[in-house]
């Protein structure tokens, strides 16, 4: 008996739907991702087993570094850091920036320089500008700039939350310097953040 033979048929599968979709996701992604700035100064927190998570918008940051230098940092959020380098313009008239220093504060990541020198440092090249040592804000008594950072940037974004980072080695006469600095500006409400550890309670079961 001769064996039957089925007819082939063409599959032909419409890709224009599917096309249709992976175009919206990569218009979705390409208009609310935020690039996150290059972070200019690394320090190794100390671990704690806080399980607060941060948001990651909304946050004015001082950062203190193992050899007591203080770096200031403010996300974009609503063009804050541009707001910020205004306001600083109008309290130091001295200080005016061209638009090229404004793009390169707005992606740049911390701050750690004096008013004084600001303007130069933001008029580096990029590669310079990441290669700079930058000396920390002062924090002395007689001219103690974190708090002008600090009062302007909430003025900036008044909805921002007030982190500190120190390093685990940092000095902790810094780190109070830096909390005194705060209560003057009336912030008594900050996080200080850690590296997550296991909780010993949770690993035993309680």
């Amino acid at each position: 008996m001769p064996k039957v033979k089925i007819p082939r048929k063409s599959t032909l599968i419409d890709m224009t739907a599917m096309c249709d979709v992976a175009f919206l996701l990569l218009t979705f992604f390409m208009l609310t991702t935020q690039f996150k700035s290059d972070e200019s100064v690394i320090v190794d927190t100390p671990s704690s087993i806080s399980e607060i998570k941060l948001p990651d918008t909304d946050i004015l940051n001082v950062t203190v570094t193992k050899d007591g230098k203080v770096f200031f940092n403010i996300d974009n959020k609503n063009f804050a850091r541009e707001r910020l380098l205004a306001k600083i313009s109008d309290r130091y008239p001295e200080l005016q920036f061209t638009e090229e220093e404004a793009k390169a504060f707005v992606l740049t990541g911390s701050i750690g320089v004096p008013l004084s020198q600001l303007k130069s440092y933001l008029a580096l090249e990029e590669v310079e500008r990441k290669a700079y040592s930058q000396p920390g804000i002062p924090i002395d008594s007689s001219n103690n700039e974190l708090g002008t950072w600090v009062m302007q940037g909430r003025l900036s974004n008044p909805n921002v939350r007030i982190t500190i980072k120190g390093d685990q080695d940092a000095p902790w006469l810094v780190v109070k310097k830096v909390m005194n600095t705060l209560q003057d500006k009336n912030v008594n409400k900050f996080n200080l953040i850690t590296d997550l550890e296991a909780d010993p309670n949770k690993l035993k079961g309680i």
